[in-house]
């Protein structure tokens, strides 16, 4: 599109559960009443549930599902940021990856044609919880190494969930990466600032992923949808995901929107603890999970039982 003004686009990055879509609703909340934003959202799963908990009808909001954005879905992010491009013509695009992917090779995308002609990348804004930073389990992942690495910001969330000793160590950490970021920041509730997307880009580290298959082969994604008609009841909900650590053992995320008491609520488990938020939602129940193994017969029954007769 020679002569038209590129829009600025930014990318949330971060692992499974570390509180990448609550950090992009507080943006949100500050978007500026001028600005036209848009926003993408990849999950790793056939079943979108992050797009439901963003989608309050105020701005564009499109979902990638089925795949990473460094892989899987590559094709489809193409596809559909230069039809979210064309069709609303924003001044920012906010693009949510999924937990599994490789940041740099998103970039890349982003950067090469056709969609470079259109976009100008800005801030890539890491989100990290600080007892994973710290944990070299995490650091010997070519993935997370990945998401640290393409960082300009990096901020850690859930700072409160952290005891002292593993704030130090965070902040030793995080100032000693080469080379080093714009900006390393400590939230709490993803209250990040608007202002840091408009940073100056922090030089990147040399440092290449290895191929994205590799990182996450060993992780499968169930999903299921139901009628939007139907109530779920609460109580056998709250049962459901109090019994989901021991139904399934390998467990790392679920969430889900479920219609209870004709509202609408988005519960999300990460951590061995799951919270509820309402959300404006209106299309159907739908609820996801990663596991690397998954009965997805038992779950389903289970799902079935929460539903009102």
């Amino acid at each position: 599109m020679p002569g038209m003004k590129k829009t600025l686009v930014n990318l949330f990055s971060g692992f499974l559960g570390v509180g990448k879509s609550t950090a992009l609703k507080a943006l949100l909340a500050q978007r500026p009443i001028h600005e036209k934003w848009a926003v993408i959202v990849n999950e790793f799963g056939e079943v979108g549930i992050d797009a439901a908990a963003i989608d309050d009808g105020t701005l564009p909001v499109a979902e990638i599902a089925g795949g990473c954005l460094c892989c899987v879905a590559g094709p489809q992010m193409t596809v559909t940021v230069a039809n979210l491009l064309r069709r609303e013509r924003p001044d920012r695009l906010l693009i949510e990856a999924s937990g599994l992917a490789h940041a740099a090779s998103v970039i890349d995308e982003l950067r090469e044609k056709p969609l470079g002609d259109a976009l100008e990348v800005g801030v890539v804004l890491t989100v990290v919880d600080p007892r994973q930073f710290s944990d070299p389990d995490y650091n010997r992942q070519p993935l997370y190494r990945d998401q640290i690495s393409i960082a300009d910001v990096l901020v850690a969330n859930k700072i409160d969930l952290a005891d002292v000793d593993t704030m130090a160590e965070f902040r030793r950490l995080s100032a000693n990466l080469f080379p080093a970021k714009t900006l390393v920041s400590e939230v709490v509730n993803g209250a990040v600032d608007v202002a840091w997307l408009d940073l100056p880009l922090a030089e990147k580290a040399r440092y290449r992923p290895a191929a994205p298959a590799e990182a996450h082969s060993d992780w499968q994604s169930q999903g299921w949808t139901f009628d939007a008609g139907r109530n779920f009841d609460g109580a056998r909900l709250t049962r459901f995901f109090d019994a989901l650590p021991k139904q399934v053992p390998s467990l790392v995320r679920a969430k889900g929107v479920f219609r209870v008491l004709d509202s609408w609520v988005w519960l999300n488990w990460v951590d061995g603890q799951w919270g509820a938020s309402q959300v404006a939602w209106r299309r159907d129940s739908r609820f996801e999970l990663i596991a690397r193994e998954i009965d997805a017969d038992a779950i389903e029954s289970a799902l079935n039982a929460c539903l009102e007769s």
